[in-house]
């Protein structure tokens, strides 16, 4: 790059006033410049960057620098120019090139005393490496990241949810310029989504559309972001295959998530996706947006054409390039689909829409390619990722995914907008490295944090297909032209250097809670990649799965795995790639980021300012930021398996880090948590890794065989570094929580399919020698099969199992005899098989239940005869499966019968409770059951039911699970030991039941392994356990058998019990009303601490319950180290729930978080409390919970003291602490009840206020139609309340209506959740309380002084204002729009916009001053409507004295307006300027809206006034321009003073000073000179007005409104510009209103006179083969094609000469204000109304040559903007196309000028015409004219023909002097003969001349060389007697200049000379010289006299 350090100027002679200084440097016509300095003698030291991309620099370089004054009253005034030559760095390019002081010249390039200093350097990237911290230039921070240029990033941010939702696409276009192409008829067509939309077709290379398209959509935010948006201008005049003339693609994702979601008047660089090589085709102007619900379009005030100076072209989305994305694809592995499928794999790669495919591979599962895919993009590139598909193809189609994968490129690049330092990005690369892909099911959508590497709306699916081994490498310039290209063998070698390692994997589960009933067994899945995926028999089988287990109910609702002391292990080998020193960096990151993330979490838990905690917590965040910061990441240069995107990522995260660590130090305790996630922003920015080629570790959760959930785990997360411990993965070998999700679509909703706790490890084998995950338990390995045995007979045996094998698994699937098993490799035998039952698995399902229903249902069915028999199974369940008859149902032991059998007659049965039904084959039971027997039933069953309950434990539910666990049957014999009996897929049982048919017992024998050094022993664990056989080993042939390979099982177990007891102190929830929900009904929290759970007791309906309650669990079991559950504690899960009247409960939110653990009470201190989270299923959070926790462990010392005691005991349940509970002071509340608002259907409403235990109500309102106030003005409540905020409860207000026979309802509800915002302290030494002044005025008084001061003198002025200013030029100005006219006086006519609703401007806090407006919502809300009306009031809240005989505070809220001064009557106007962007309603894409206005039962507007056809119409209504309020700004002035408490202002006699707020004010201050604007009142009103402008009030303004529709909710549907005025009667009546009657626009007329061209080219031959055109000239106004004119034909120019003398007339309607034409035309016939247009005023002049048989030819085009059109020239040869230039290279004091035609009138002279040539617009012909311009009046009075017809007038045109060919050769034969001869034979003739020249020349010298050489040789006697006189000649001359020297004269030699008497003696003497010189020649003459 190219770096400039502009230093200093100096400024001579000085100026004055200081100049503003500021220097513009154009390098390759990219203009850069300074900030405004001011002073004679400026300084900048200010950098500016130019990118030279791969143009280097040559020795013809030069940089341009300009000094300008940016402070003068002329524009930019000119100071001085100098080039600066870049040649020195092109010879020395490593040095700086100092120039100082160099002499600026002026406009006539002569040198001034002006001079500039700079520093030229050019950098690479090495050097900007080496800038480091140090800038020895001075680089400005911010320029560099000005200046990026490569791909944009953005921040992804939080999606919306996972449902469809609303959205909407704009896309408006506005106008294109510099479109490529000759007699251009473009339209645009625009693609959203894969709708076509089409603008109107243009003419001409320049056109304006001004034409918006709306999409709308209904889809889930991954799919919308996904959709694209492609812009195509096309030339309609050509076949449609040749009618591209450029494009511009763009996912929608990309605008969603740019500032304001919108891209606002961007010209886009348009390139032909063929010829993209040819760089930009010309510019488009356009605004897209994409909005959700709740999002606002931005606000465009601006007028829809305006003059666009060459700047905007540099826009960002302007391709600065074309850029290769060149794709390496090498190869891919393990690319697997299905089971026995072989994939023909090919892969796809995505972007922006266009795609590309590789050759597709025969059957194979790992296919190699080699094969390069080139992208040819523009940059910036606008998409947000890189999307590759795997396919599975057919003969036909490829339409199977195998797998897919994404590439975010905000992370394979880098714009440099990470830093804000010197950093310049980097463009997009990747690898070579292997890209993981996957497909099958995809995850459920959820909020993501922070780190996510890709959100969830491009995630791919959960299982893995493979890996793709690829390579991206980005280039400027490409030769190459074949898209795709097949890559030599050679490049393989790049995969083979990839080396493989083999890694261990190992889990131990300690714990699974909070699962759903499961009525099957379940067990675990761990995998990494293929590694471990038991259902891919391809790969050799590992121990990845745990044993199968029940689920247990816990007492409460979720059910948990009884696994207690024995923990399941699994151990999974995998072969990687060497990629720690990726990870080590990774890991690194994580560390700082996760360690800056919990000490902000920290911080935000803070809630009270003035917490003393909060200082100390922040300090301890940045000090251990800066540590973090300063720990350098490992080096990536040296790497040599780095790739390129290493070692530039490292360079970005090693400069942020430092300029973090930097930050951290210089930061202040000011706004420190919105500090620090801008910091943490960042930090995330850079963490994702592209290039992690490990796949992450899944844990799936299996149930017949089926995977149900997932959880899904980084494996750098758990990865082992021999670096160190901060480089291992934040969970390596550590325990951690892990929430599983079912897949997307599947599961039940609001549950959680289990809360697990494992301890993984991930790394080298080579590094788990010593790997002990835990401090505590014994890794034991067994081998397991079972003994199955059938009943036959009365005989157990092994007769009667049919397919079942005497020896199985678990199952019963597969034979596992003991004798076929071998112990693996590294491991052997220890001891012999042994009956072990699986206690698990025979445990009780309702072990923890307090009661259980039984039910048994009796069957009968009908015999021959017809009469009711027992059936054939007369006892079965709900299901119809038998079950033990009740008489035979024996209560188990530890259970008593509560209530015996009883026929349920609570259903639909009959008096005796059966039901009848018709059996149905197969099963012959009934599909439906009826209560009424029929005679054709033949099925009936009644239900008998009863209850158990639990006998008074002597044991917990948890110790009497742990001695069934536990519990040995010892004393029986072998054969008779471990038997469990039931059915195969049933529940078993230890002892034989009746039914039992099968049983079964369980054999283990155990395996120890071998002394082995450098591996872990479980790792060794691969293969099957049974016997190899001859033909293939076991592993082998498990793969083709369909059952998986039996293997060993892992287990962890843990003697040692700890046991713990947790304390959940739990205060209040708040923030739970998310916009409807008003009341919470039955609260209650429900507290999950691993498998045990409790509940708080339910609270009445609350909008913020408080339950101030400890839940207390003792006796906690956990046999983990107290070290490691210190370290990483069980979370505790906290939900809220609420219940119904009916009883049915409902999860409203769930928040987790880590106990605080004390190993030794004597160190314990309370936790304090902190708000917590609370989140629903997706992640968004629905209010937060105040509450902590504590885990003890159990002690000698916690017994001696045991925390419960200390506890306080209220109602049944444990309260607070003391010391936990909130501190109470007695406060008073003051509430401004003023009235409710927009409430419908109510009779007598009253308003109820409830706070803590008190309530207080006001009196109803009885007439509320009429006024809808309450009598009482301000109501007091007293109160306590907590001193801390952090306990404050909310102010709940309720509206109460009255309704019939005395009932009240509640109709309306508010939660005032925080009262902080109005506590006041009425003691303070400067608290002012709130006043209201109460106004006195005499009205008749008033209003005559109105008149006659200031209204009568203002009215005299309309007429003169009239002409010149309006209200729009008021509209005009505010909105900054250049083109609107100056006005000398437009600082008096102020005027405010807003691009947001009033109330929504934050100066003015809501309109809400006087009193807030609270929204009143349903009771039981509907999700339509939920707002039912307002509340309208105030509060004030302060404390109260304790002791109660002192002085109370004085009332805040008494001295407010008393409510009998209202209602007032009151006069309302208001003002609908304009509508912005309505949706489009009509086929036609337009609309035609009206106005409809409703106030109470008001209702103004009409149907018939619409405006047609239009999505911005202008509404304007009337009244003139002048003050309109009814009192005058003094009045105003001192009406605000009174309001602040504040004493009247004081005016001095004269007006032009006022003391206000004890300061002093002159009206000078604000008028430095006297305005020139007359009757703008007196000087004391026009201070006044001045003074209120600063006080905060609301100005003279329009406001922008959003409008909504119920078809689309949330959606803005367009925007309206209105404002409104209140008059109160009885203040007088108003001013007359406000005159915004839309502009009509003016009709002109614009008068052409083509007199003649030169210099056309010539496109025909003619006979004698010469070049001719037969000229004619067509004219248009852009818009007006339907008025073409044209000039007769000139024919037969052979020179390009034409002459015409035709005159063209177009008449237009022109607005001068806006600079447009308007056109007002229906688009059909059959249209009912006409469709008004705006377009510029733009002149189009066309050339063409004339063709009798063939299509004329195109010569060349001429557009002319007539408000800003180039000076013509005055003569043909001044001409050239270079006054066309729109972005011209020189300096604009160089530039050509421009002037407005509508100001000049009328102007004569040359114009260049021009015509495109192999994509570059050259000069093709001249054009004379004429224009002038004429007012409607004016060409009335002037009147003229069109062409030469009548009236000829004004100036009279006659026929052009034509002359035929043969005519012009009678007339001017010389000139033809010369025109023809020369023209062709030009050069010939010349050449012919010189040789002849040359030829006479030789002739002469040959024919007089004899002669000379004779007279040379002889020497003859010269004859004397007739010499020639020559001195005589020379002597009479009086001058020698003027003599005749050729003339010889003859004389007589005796003839004397004689001398004229005026001869003087000087001109003698000149003479003498010459003489002497003729008396060498000749002797004979005389010598000269005296």
């Amino acid at each position: 790059m190219l770096r400039l350090v502009v230093e200093s100027a100096k400024i001579n002679p000085p100026l004055s006033p200081a100049p503003k200084a500021c220097v513009s440097v154009y390098f390759r016509d990219i203009k850069k410049k300074t900030h405004e300095v001011e002073g004679n003698n400026p300084r900048w030291n200010e950098t500016l960057i130019w990118h030279l991309w791969n143009r280097p620099l040559r020795k013809d370089s030069f940089l341009q620098v300009i000094l300008q004054d940016l402070g003068s009253i002329k524009k930019e005034r000119f100071l001085g120019l100098a080039t600066v030559s870049l040649k020195p760095l092109v010879k020395k390019p490593t040095e700086v090139l100092f120039v100082k002081d160099l002499t600026l010249l002026n406009h006539s390039m002569m040198p001034t005393n002006c001079t500039v200093t700079l520093q030229v350097s050019r950098m690479t990237s090495r050097d900007i490496e080496k800038t480091g911290d140090e800038d020895h230039l001075g680089v400005t921070a911010r320029e560099g990241a000005r200046q990026k240029l490569m791909v944009t990033s953005y921040a992804v941010q939080k999606e919306l949810s996972s449902k469809p939702q609303h959205f909407q696409v704009r896309v408006k276009v506005f106008e294109a310029r510099q479109l490529m192409g000759n007699n251009l008829k473009p339209v645009v067509k625009v693609v959203i989504g894969g709708q076509q939309y089409h603008t109107r077709i243009k003419m001409g290379n320049n056109p304006f559309f001004n034409e918006i398209f709306f999409q709308n959509f209904h889809e889930v935010p991954a799919k919308f972001f996904d959709e694209t948006i492609l812009i195509q201008v096309m030339n309609s005049s050509v076949m449609r295959f040749n009618a591209e003339i450029g494009r511009f693609q763009t996912d929608i994702g990309f605008i969603y998530h740019s500032p304001g979601h919108t891209l606002l008047r961007k010209w886009l660089g348009l390139c032909h996706p063929d010829e993209l090589s040819k760089g930009v085709r010309g510019y488009l102007k356009v605004t897209i947006c994409a909005l959700g619900v709740g999002d606002q379009a931005l606000v465009d005030q601006k007028l829809d054409y305006d003059d666009t100076n060459i700047q905007i072209f540099k826009s960002m989305l302007v391709p600065i390039d074309m850029a290769y994305l060149q794709f390496f694809i090498y190869c891919a592995e393990d690319l697997h689909l299905k089971k026995h499928h072989v994939v023909r794999p090919a892969l796809e790669v995505e972007l922006i829409g266009e795609k590309l495919k590789t050759q597709v591979q025969t059957q194979t599962e790992n296919p190699i390619w080699n094969q390069i895919l080139t992208f040819r993009i523009q940059l910036p590139c606008l998409s947000s990722y890189i999307k590759l598909r795997v396919l599975d193809c057919t003969k036909s189609n490829c339409q199977d995914e195998v797998g897919t994968a994404s590439l975010s490129l905000n992370q394979i690049s880098s714009t440099g907008a990470e830093m804000e330092g010197m950093y310049s990005g980097f463009l997009p690369c990747f690898g070579p490295s292997f890209l993981t892909l996957h497909g099958g099911k995809k995850a459920p959508f959820q909020i993501e944090e922070e780190s996510a590497t890709i959100p969830s709306s491009v995630k791919d699916g959960l299982e893995y297909r493979g890996r793709v081994f690829l390579e991206l490498v980005t280039h400027m310039k490409y030769r190459q032209d074949n898209i795709i290209k097949t890559l030599s063998q050679e490049v393989t070698s790049i995969e083979k250097q990839q080396g493989r390692q083999k890694y261990g994997l190992c889990v131990v589960f300690l714990s699974c809670t909070m699962m759903p009933k499961f009525n099957d067994l379940i067990q675990f899945e761990v995998s990494i990649g293929h590694y471990g995926n038991k259902m891919d028999l391809n790969y050799k089988p590992l121990v990845s799965t745990t044993q199968y287990n029940p689920v247990i109910y816990d007492g409460n609702i979720y059910h948990y795995v009884p696994w207690y002391n024995t923990k399941p292990v699994v151990a999974v080998t995998s072969y990687w790639e060497d990629v720690s020193f990726r990870m080590n960096c990774l890991n690194l990151l994580h560390f700082t980021r996760d360690r800056l993330k919990a000490n902000l979490d920290t911080l935000k838990s803070m809630r009270n300012l003035r917490d003393p905690a909060l200082l100390p917590q922040w300090e301890k965040l940045l000090r251990e930021l800066v540590e973090d910061c300063k720990r350098s990441l490992p080096c990536m240069t040296n790497e040599p398996k780095a790739t390129n995107l290493d070692k530039k990522r490292w360079q970005l995260r090693s400069y942020l880090l430092k300029e973090l660590a930097q930050k951290a130090k210089e930061a202040q305790p000011r706004e420190m948590v919105a500090t620090v996630e801008g910091w943490l922003f960042r930090l995330n920015a850079v963490l994702p890794e592209p290039q992690v080629s490990l796949p992450d570790v899944m844990i799936w959760l299996m149930a017949k065989e089926q995977r149900v959930a997932y959880a899904q785990v980084p494996a750098h997360s758990i990865l082992f570094s021999r670096t160190g411990a901060l480089h291992c993965g934040q969970f390596c070998g550590k325990t951690q929580t892990l929430l599983l999700q079912y897949p997307e679509g599947e599961g039940q909703k609001d549950t959680l399919p289990a809360h697990l706790r494992v301890c993984m490890w991930l790394g080298n084998i080579t590094d788990s020698t010593e790997l002990q995950l835990l401090h505590q338990g014994e890794v034991v390995v067994y081998a397991e099969t079972y003994e199955n045995q059938a009943k036959y007979k009365g005989q157990w045996g092994q007769q009667g199992l049919y397919r079942c094998p005497n020896f199985s698994d678990v199952l019963g699937r597969k034979a596992l005899p003991k004798e076929d098993f071998k112990a693996p490799l590294g491991w052997h035998w220890q001891g012999q098989w042994t009956v072990e039952p699986q206690m698990r698995l025979l445990l009780d399902t309702d072990i923890n239940k307090s009661q259980v229903l039984e039910e048994v249902y009796e069957n009968q069915h009908r015999d021959t005869k017809g009469a009711w028999v027992p059936a054939a199974t007369p006892n079965t369940d709900v299901d119809g499966q038998p079950v033990e008859a009740r008489e035979n149902v024996k209560c188990p032991q530890g259970w008593h019968v509560k209530k015996n059998w009883t026929v349920e007659l609570n259903h639909a049965v009959d008096n005796d409770g059966w039901e009848y039904g018709v059996g149905m084959l197969p099963s012959g039971l009934p599909q439906v059951w009826n209560p009424v027997e029929k005679v054709y039933y033949s099925c009936r069953r009644r239900r008998w039911a009863r209850v158990r309950c639990r006998d008074r434990r002597q044991l917990g539910p948890e110790e009497e699970t742990l001695s069934f666990l536990q519990l040995q049957h010892r004393g029986l014999a072998q054969e008779e030991e471990g038997w469990e009996y039931g059915t195969m897929g049933s529940k078993f049982h230890l002892g034989p039941q009746p039914q039992s048919r099968f049983r079964r017992r369980c054999w283990h024998r155990r395996l120890a392994p071998d002394e082995a050094e450098g591996t872990a022993p479980i790792f060794l664990l691969e293969g099957s356990l049974q016997a190899e056989t001859e033909e293939t080993d076991s592993w082998r042939s498990a793969a083709e058998d369909t059952q998986p390979p039996h293997l060993p099982l892992i287990y962890c177990i843990f003697d040692k019990p700890h046991y713990y007891q947790l304390f959940c102190y739990i205060y209040q929830a708040r923030n739970l009303a998310v916009s409807q929900t008003q009341v919470f009904q039955g609260p209650f929290v429900r507290l999950v601490f691993l498998h045990h759970s409790q509940c708080t007791q339910s609270l009445r309906s609350s909008a913020a319950p408080t339950w101030a309650q400890t839940l207390v669990f003792q006796h906690l079991l956990l046999y983990e180290n107290p070290q490691d559950t210190k370290k990483s504690p069980p979370l505790v899960v906290l939900e809220l729930w609420q219940r119904d009247s009916q009883g049915n409960e409902s999860l409203w939110g769930r928040s987790m978080w880590s106990p605080m653990v004390w190993l030794d009470v004597q160190h314990r201190i309370l936790p304090p409390m902190r708000w917590h989270p609370l989140a629903k299923e997706l992640g968004e959070e629905e209010g937060e919970i105040l509450a902590s926790c504590e885990l003890i462990l159990e002690t000698e010392s916690l017994r001696r003291k045991l925390p419960i005691l200390s506890l306080p005991w209220k109602n049944g349940v444990f309260t607070l602490p003391k010391s936990m509970q909130p501190m109470l002071r007695k406060m008073m509340i003051e509430i401004l009840t003023w009235g409710l608002r927009n409430m419908k259907e109510v009779h007598a409403p009253q308003l109820l206020v409830e706070c803590w235990e008190e309530t207080l109500q006001t009196e109803p309102i009885k007439d509320f139609p009429s006024n809808p106030n309450f009598t009482q003005s301000v109501l007091f409540l007293t109160v306590f309340m907590p001193t801390e905020a952090a306990y404050a409860l909310p102010l709940v207000l309720k509206v109460v209506d009255d309704r019939d026979f005395g009932q009240q309802a509640v109709v309306g509800q508010a939660n005032i959740d925080s009262l902080q915002p109005y506590f006041c302290d009425p003691w303070a030494l400067d608290y002012v309380p709130p006043r209201l002044p109460k106004l006195s005025v005499n009205k008749h008084q008033l209003l005559g002084y109105l008149f006659e001061k200031f209204w009568f003198k203002f009215s005299k002025t309309e007429d003169e204002y009239e002409h010149e200013v309006d209200w729009w030029s008021k509209l005009f100005w505010a909105t900054g729009d250049d083109k609107s006219p100056k006005h000398k006086d437009r600082d008096y006519h102020a005027l405010k916009v807003y691009d947001c609703e009033l109330e929504a401007v934050p100066a003015f806090q809501g309109l809400q001053d006087f009193c807030q407006t609270f929204k009143l919502y349903q009771e039981s809300p509907k999700v339509d409507s939920p707002v039912v009306g307002e509340f309208k009031g105030l509060f004030r809240v302060y404390p109260l004295p304790e002791n109660p005989e002192a002085p109370k505070p004085p009332r805040q809220l008494s001295v407010w307006p008393k409510k009998e001064d209202f209602p007032q009557q009151c006069v309302v106007r208001v003002y609908v300027v304009r509508a912005i962007n309505l949706q489009p309603q009509d086929y036609n894409g337009l609309c035609d809206p009206y106005v409809i206005l409703k106030l109470g039962e008001t209702k103004l507007g009409s149907r018939d006034k619409y405006q047609a056809n239009t999505l911005d119409p202008i509404f304007g209504m009337s009244g003139p321009f002048r003050w309109r309020d009814q009192v005058l700004p003094s009045f105003l002035l001192e009406h605000h003073a009174k309001r602040k408490g504040l004493p009247p202002p004081l005016f001095n006699p004269n007006g032009d000073s006022v003391f206000y707020n004890g300061r002093k004010f002159k009206l000078q201050r604000f008028e430095p000179k006297p305005p020139s604007a007359r009757y703008l009142g007196p000087k004391k009103e026009r201070l006044a007005l001045h003074l209120l402008h600063t006080q905060g009030l609301v100005p003279e303004h329009v406001e922008t409104r959003t409008l909504y529709s119920d078809s689309q909710p949330g959606i803005d549907q367009g925007k309206v510009q209105m404002w409104v005025d209140i008059f109160p009667k009885k203040l007088g009546p108003p001013g007359p209103p406000v005159n915004i009657m839309p502009r009509k626009p003016k009709r002109y007329e614009l008068r052409c006179i083509i007199w003649e061209t030169a210099q056309v080219d010539l496109k025909n031959i003619t006979l004698s083969n010469e070049m001719m055109s037969d000229i004619y000239v067509k004219g248009w106004l852009f818009g007006l094609e339907k008025d073409m004119q044209q000039t007769d034909v000139h024919y037969n120019s052979l020179t390009g000469e034409g002459s015409f003398n035709w005159r063209f007339i177009f008449p237009l309607d022109y607005l001068p204000a806006e600079q447009v034409c308007v056109l007002s035309q229906k688009d059909y016939i059959w249209s009912l109304d006409p469709t008004v247009m705006k377009f510029p005023a733009r002149l189009i002049i066309q050339v063409w040559d004339n063709d009798f048989f063939n299509i004329d030819d195109f010569l060349g085009v001429l557009e002319l903007d007539l408000s800003d059109m180039p000076f013509p020239a005055r003569h043909a040869k001044l001409c050239s196309a270079r006054m066309m230039d729109a972005e011209p290279k020189w300096p604009y004091f160089l530039r050509h000028k421009h002037f407005s035609l509508f100001k000049k009138r009328t102007v004569t002279g040359w114009w260049p015409c021009q015509v495109l040539e192999d994509g570059k617009w050259r000069l093709s012909g001249k054009v004379k004219m004429t224009l002038e311009i004429l007012t409607e009046k004016e060409a009335l009075i002037r009147p003229a023909g069109r062409g030469q017809s009548e009236p000829n007038q004004y100036p009279t045109l006659h026929p052009p002097l034509r002359t035929t060919t043969l005519q012009s050769w009678f007339q001017s034969p010389i000139k033809n003969i010369f025109r023809v001869f020369w023209k062709r034979y030009r050069y010939k003739i010349i050449v012919v001349s010189i040789i002849l020249m040359m030829g006479l020349i030789l002739f002469n010298f040959i024919y007089s060389a004899p002669n000379y050489l004779a007279m040379d040789w002889i020497k003859p006697k010269l004859r004397l007697n007739s010499p020639i006189m020559i001195s005589n000649n020379i002597i009479n001359s009086r001058n020698t200049s003027h003599s005749n020297s050729s003339i010889l004269v003859t004389q007589h030699l005796n003839r004397e000379p004689t001398i004229e008497p005026t001869t003087t003696n000087h001109e003698l003497k000149l003479l003498q010289g010459p003489i002497n010189h003729l008396r060498d020649i000749f002797p004979e003459l005389p010598a000269p006299r005296g």
